[in-house]
């Protein structure tokens, strides 16, 4: 065990670099569930590893000796490294509990504190009068659809067409439920530093997702790039005065702009042989971890079934 133990927690080092080569060169769904459930993936193997650190040192103590009903101590983990291993995966366990529960609790108040000042509209759009030009889509609480927030500076800054794309943008992060995948993401990065690097690689494959739904909503991707360049620039030129948005919220001005706008004019597309082997190669990461944790799963009850007396060490 104390081998295959340490694989899930270096894995997601390997698995990060190629994180954003993913994101540019796989369709951007595909690209967003595979970053989301390699994150999760990588970040549950890599807790599980830190809870099978924690046990043969904890049986080192006399109560938990007795409770296990083990007549010798466990032979997974060297004597005299059992118990500091011990004592430091527990703490970062500690540590990665305490850190998700505190964002859980951060993202709910805060879409509790956004809500009410549109409690009152029954529509999906609810415009802000506000001369600094914003857009975004706030993610409902449990049963809500959630809303499309602009504001009057942002509608002014926008021809008709473009505001249609802009709208379908953020129709896109509600309806495909797009702040799911974001809070996977960072509260897997709570629990790994290294998976902290699949944010950037979401943030954009999350992007791209609304933006390619909005070219296919309004029938023209020059027209979307256009609102989407227009926005952003009209954002950024507000940016010292602007409000700050919630932090679920998805805003079309997000992100590396001109990149997604060369991707909606089809410019610098990677081939798709790079994203082919870039999500073979997050997958291979993801089942490693996966084989490896299981590996020092079943070690360690091999050893603790030895301990008890019931099979011979294996």
């Amino acid at each position: 065990m104390i081998y295959a133990v340490w694989v899930p927690l270096l894995m997601p080092f390997a698995a990060v670099p190629t994180a954003r080569r993913l994101a540019e060169a796989l369709p951007p769904v595909r690209a967003a569930r595979l970053l989301a459930a390699t994150g999760v993936g990588l970040a549950l193997c890599g807790l599980l590893a830190l809870a099978l650190l924690v046990v043969p040192g904890a049986t080192r103590f006399p109560a938990v000796s007795a409770f296990g009903e083990l007549v010798r101590p466990l032979s997974a983990v060297a004597p005299a490294a059992a118990v500091p291993l011990a004592a430091v995966a527990l703490a970062l366990l500690a540590g990665c509990s305490a850190a998700v529960a505190r964002a859980v609790r951060r993202h709910w108040a805060q879409l509790h504190r956004s809500e009410p000042r549109f409690e009152r509209a029954e529509e999906e759009l609810a415009v802000l009068r506000d001369s600094r030009p914003d857009a975004y889509a706030l993610p409902g609480r449990p049963g809500t659809p959630g809303r499309i927030v602009v504001t009057t500076g942002m509608l002014r800054a926008l021809d008709p067409d473009e505001r249609d794309a802009l709208l379908a943008h953020e129709r896109a992060h509600l309806v495909g439920r797009h702040h799911l995948y974001l809070a996977a993401v960072e509260l897997a990065a709570l629990c790994h530093p290294a998976l902290r690097s699949l944010r950037g690689p979401m943030g954009y494959a999350l992007e791209r997702c609304a933006d390619e739904a909005a070219a296919e909503a309004v029938g023209d991707r020059r027209l979307a790039a256009r609102a989407i360049g227009r926005a952003a620039l009209a954002t950024r030129a507000a940016e010292g005065d602007a409000r700050p948005r919630p932090r679920a919220a998805l805003a079309a001005a997000a992100g590396p702009v001109p990149r997604r706008v060369a991707a909606l004019l089809g410019r610098g597309t990677p081939s798709p042989r790079v994203g082919r082997a870039a999500a073979a190669a997050l997958l291979a990461c993801l089942v490693v971890s996966g084989a490896a944790a299981l590996e020092a799963t079943g070690d360690l009850h091999s050893s603790i079934e030895a301990a008890q007396g019931e099979t011979g060490p294996h």
